[in-house]
Formats: structure tokens, C-alpha cells, sequence
């Protein structure tokens, strides 16, 4: 892809700190692979009880009292899971740099780590002053830009270091899918063992407690469970997404030049995880595609609430992209982390008092742990 003809400068009027756009959002409609009326499954949560007062999964299904309802799909967390690893694809790889933490024989890329640059598999790395460092900048200084250096889909993404700085960096790109208007339907099976058959030499027990059931040697039972949803007349399924510019624009430098920079950096990271190919197989059963009977929308939404038309598209997205990292000199050399096992496990054998102390006075380390046991040992004296 060339990007010779990108200009990084083409959304400028949106990052300037008097901007009056609040945000970008986006619609796109979803169907499933089947058909519009398949029954697809959403998430299950424990969000009722069974007969034993016991929590039990269910949907997240909000009814109304016109008959309406929507069901949550893939929630806001999950999107961003999904939406993330594409940096770590061949086409968007020149976009972010490439941290990759050994822990043993496995390697995290920290695109796969869970709370991002918060995780714990960076923590207790040797990389985790460096990140630990760049959340105190963000906090102390207001400068974003060790944290986009090192890790800018926490950024785009957001983070909460909640166990050491306290840093919360909201999420600069958000999405979520529902569906409007669902029938719920159950459905019923029977697991059956042919290891119960044969230990039993006659009859299995047929039940779905006990250690026969837990061993998989007795027939175990599932009847009236949840057995997905199903659109009803007039109901459709939204991926609804937006861009927060008023939070992009709180993302600063050193300088008004490096705080342009990583604006347009950033943005152009949020730009292409939201127009990139959405993965259709959220789970078993919910498989989606983009209905190609409804267009993608988008719209720029103004801070007095006013909405225009946006044109918007991956490639446009991704040029502008491409065109901001080089500007912003995206580091192309690997940056290279190894987890301690010996050092978190030091710090779980350390009293709650001491450990929240070590967390939160600078980066873990041996050299801190040392200095809490020695001022330990004079406070004890």
C-alpha cells in the first residue's frame, strides 16, 4: 500500500485544543452468517438465579414495558479485545512498536496482555521501570508521549494502573454490538457416557450432580437452557463505535509540536481498529457479517450536539495512519521484556501493607524489594 499522497494534517481542526467536535461515532449494521432471522447466541453472564438460589448464566437482555429489547452482543471490553490485535497483523505492524515479553518458552506480545501497559506481565518484567516511568510522566506531567512510544494501544484503548500510579487513561475508542428487539429461546441435550455404561454394566444414573457427573460417567441432562436469541419483526443488530476527541485532545507533550504528533498518532491508531474488518465469529453460534443491505455511517458530532456526515473509510484510515506513525517516528526495532516468576512471587509473600508500599512507591524491582526489607528490619530494631 503507498501513502505517499497521505497528509498527516487532514484532521488538524479536530485535535487543536478549540476544537468544537466532540466526537466521531459510527453505525454499522450486522447480520447473522446464516440468515437475518437465524438464532444466534449472545455472551452468557450470572445474571439470574436457579431453583437453589444459586447464581446461573443468562443473557444481558434489558426488557421495557412497550415490548421492546435489546440484548448485549459483544460488550465494550470485548470489542476492544477484538479490535486490538490487529497491530499485530503484517498489513498494520509498521503502526505500533512490537513488545514482546518472555515469560519461559512463551512470548506475550503486549498486545495480547489483558490490562495492556497495567499488566501484570509487565509489572514484573524488566521492562516494567520503563513502563512504570512513563505512567508517572503521564500523571505528574501530562505528557503521553513515553506511554505512545512504548504503548500506544493503551491509549487508544485505555488502562487503568490501578495497583501502582493510579493512571486511568479513558478509552479513546469504544465500541459495542446489541441487538434490538430479540425473541429468548431455550434449547435442551443430554451429554451420554459410554464409561458409565460400561462401569455400570446396566442402567446409568441419570443426574447432573455428584461425582459421577463431575467424572463424566453418569448422563447428564441440560434441559430449558439458554438456547440464543432470535431477532423479532423490526429488530436489527448494531455495531454502534465512537471516537472521544475531547479525550484524544486531553493528550499532551513536552512540546506543542510533540503534542500534535501524538495526537495524529493516536488518532490514526483509533481510525483503523474501528474501520478494520471486523471478525465475524464473536463465539459458537454468534457468527456476524455486515449487512449488506444497510451502509456504514458516520457522523462528526459537535460539543452543542449538532451532526454532520463523515466520509470514512480503512484505506483512508489507514493511510492517514501509516502517514502519522512515520512522523511520529514509530520505533521499528523490537523491544524485548522477561518476566520474573522470582520476583512476583516475592512480592506475594509480602504483607498487604508492604505490598501496596512496594507497588506504589516507584517500579518493581529486587533493588526496591532489598530497600523495603532493610527499612523493614531498622523499623523492627
Amino acid at each position: 500500500m503507498t501513502t505517499e499522497h497521505a497528509d498527516p494534517t487532514k484532521y488538524d481542526d479536530w485535535l487543536k485544543d478549540d476544537s468544537d467536535v466532540a466526537a466521531l461515532v459510527m453505525r454499522q449494521y450486522l447480520t447473522p452468517v446464516e440468515e437475518k432471522d437465524a438464532i444466534i447466541f449472545p455472551p452468557t453472564y450470572p445474571v439470574k438465579k436457579d431453583e437453589s438460589g444459586n447464581s446461573a448464566a443468562g443473557y444481558n437482555i434489558d426488557r421495557f414495558s412497550d415490548g421492546s429489547s435489546i440484548c448485549q452482543i459483544d460488550s465494550v471490553g470485548s470489542q476492544a479485545n477484538r479490535m486490538e490485535p490487529i497491530f499485530g497483523r503484517k498489513r498494520y505492524k509498521h503502526l505500533v512498536p512490537e513488545v514482546i515479553i518472555e515469560a519461559g518458552e512463551r512470548k506475550i506480545d503486549l498486545l495480547e496482555a489483558g490490562h495492556r501497559a497495567a499488566d501484570a506481565i509487565v509489572r514484573f518484567s524488566t521492562i516494567g521501570p520503563q513502563l512504570h516511568e512513563a505512567f508517572r510522566v503521564y500523571r505528574d506531567d501530562g505528557n503521553a508521549a513515553p506511554l505512545a512510544r512504548i504503548a500506544p494501544t493503551s491509549l487508544v484503548f485505555g488502562a487503568w494502573d490501578s495497583r501502582a500510579t493510579q493512571v486511568k487513561l479513558p478509552r479513546i475508542v469504544r465500541s459495542v454490538i446489541r441487538a434490538y428487539n430479540v425473541k429468548e429461546h431455550t434449547r435442551s441435550a443430554q451429554y451420554s457416557t459410554i464409561a458409565g455404561e460400561i462401569l455400570a454394566q446396566g442402567d446409568v444414573e441419570i443426574t447432573t450432580k455428584g461425582p459421577k457427573a463431575e467424572l463424566g460417567l453418569a448422563h447428564v441432562p441440560a434441559v430449558k437452557t439458554h438456547g440464543g436469541v432470535r431477532l423479532e419483526g423490526g429488530g436489527e443488530i448494531r455495531r454502534e463505535g465512537i471516537i472521544n476527541l475531547a479525550a484524544l485532545r486531553a493528550l499532551g507533550g513536552s512540546t506543542d509540536e510533540e503534542t500534535l504528533h501524538i495526537r495524529r498518532y493516536v488518532l490514526g491508531l483509533a481510525l483503523v481498529s474501528i474501520t478494520g474488518p471486523l471478525d465475524p465469529n464473536l463465539r459458537e453460534g454468534c457468527e456476524l457479517v455486515p449487512d449488506p443491505d444497510k451502509k456504514i455511517t458516520w457522523k462528526r458530532v459537535r460539543h452543542d450536539g449538532t451532526r454532520s456526515d463523515q466520509e470514512m473509510t480503512h484505506d483512508d484510515a489507514l493511510a492517514f495512519a501509516t502517514a502519522a506513525a512515520a512522523a511520529f517516528q514509530v520505533a521499528t526495532e523490537p523491544v524485548r521484556g522477561t518476566f520474573s516468576s522470582d520476583l512476583a512471587n516475592k512480592v506475594l509473600g509480602l504483607s498487604e501493607d508492604d505490598r501496596k508500599k512496594i507497588l506504589r512507591q516507584g517500579p518493581v524491582t529486587a533493588k526496591a524489594l532489598g530497600e523495603l526489607a532493610a527499612k523493614s528490619k531498622r523499623t523492627q530494631k
